[in-house]
């Protein structure tokens, strides 16, 4: 039998999971003989959630499966372990808040069964309804990832994608603990196709993506895929050395032409605090590798589990 497994991590999706089977169930006859096998992943909800999958595991125990976290790991191990217990030919990536639009299974299946690809994606062709800050801020983060990293990434690219299980087994080697899928996807590589779409509302419930946590997730891309950071904080360091010189040149000839003089503290308290503000900020960026290093020596597990049906 044909199977695509879709794995849907959940977070406080109580609304949503109702919607999502329903509206994904309708699909199903247009997938081409395929069945569904529906991997959802609670992350720690603090509402109803897994009361909900408990429920429609009890209603189609054949196709729907859950694994329940013991506590928040967070989205990335969350689509780690929807990967490991996928058994499906193909393997889809979906949010259950109906933002990745599942009319386009049909055209993603056709496009690896007829054209030969391997993945195909999706990317938002626009982020309307979305606070401006936010946008804007995305905007940034992906051409700034494009110039720093090899894992070059679509602007607009959503995790939402159907891929064959040769790509999933390759995803699943990077065992690292500090994970970023979308540089992951992107650098086991492999023919990829993206298909295009208008932004969407949820259709319930509120995100739980504040514009802090997308911030550090951000943070963790950059990290996790390029050491250009490192290299600046080597410039900086090289830049204010050139600087201290150059001032102190400028004080060994005042000194000699103008003689002793009390004035200029200010200037001299300010340099202090500027060339002090740059050393913090170099330590921070070195800090932050040093510090996902040392989880990764930890060896912890990624997640763990508390239910699985």
């Amino acid at each position: 039998m044909n199977l695509i497994s879709i794995i849907v991590p959940c977070y406080d999706e109580e609304q949503t999971i109702p919607i999502f089977y329903k509206t994904v169930s309708e699909i199903q006859p247009l997938l081409r003989g395929y069945q569904i096998e529906y991997i959802f992943v609670d992350d720690g909800s603090h509402d109803k959630t897994l009361a909900e999958l408990q429920q429609l595991h009890e209603q189609d125990s054949e196709n729907v499966h859950y694994i329940s976290f013991s506590r928040n790991f967070g989205k990335e191990a969350a689509l780690y372990a929807g990967l490991q217990h996928a058994n499906g030919d193909l393997i889809a990536v979906m949010d259950a808040d109906l933002q990745d639009p599942p009319e386009q299974l049909p055209e993603m299946l056709t496009s690896i069964l007829n054209e030969g690809y391997d993945v195909v994606g999706t990317r938002r062709v626009n982020r309307k309804g979305e606070p401006f800050l936010r946008s804007f801020f995305s905007i940034l983060f992906y051409k700034l990832m494009n110039k720093v990293s090899d894992a070059q990434m679509v602007q607009g690219v959503r995790d939402f994608r159907l891929m064959k299980r040769q790509v999933v087994d390759s995803i699943l080697e990077m065992r690292e603990y500090n994970r970023f899928s979308k540089g992951i996807f992107t650098w086991v590589g492999f023919k990829t196709k993206y298909l295009e779409y208008q932004n969407r509302d949820r259709v319930a419930g509120e995100t739980s993506w504040s514009f802090w946590k997308l911030f550090r997730y951000s943070i963790e891309g950059l990290v996790n895929f390029s050491d250009v950071p490192l290299l600046i904080a080597s410039f900086i360091g090289i830049f204010s050395f050139f600087v201290a010189i150059l001032f102190m040149l400028f004080i060994i000839f005042r000194k000699l032409v103008y003689g002793g003089s009390v004035n200029g503290w200010a200037s001299l308290v300010t340099i202090i605090l500027g060339v002090g503000g740059l050393q913090l900020f170099c330590l921070g960026i070195v800090g932050k590798y040093i510090g996902n290093i040392y989880l990764e020596t930890k060896k912890r597990p990624i997640y763990i589990v508390k239910e699985h049906k």
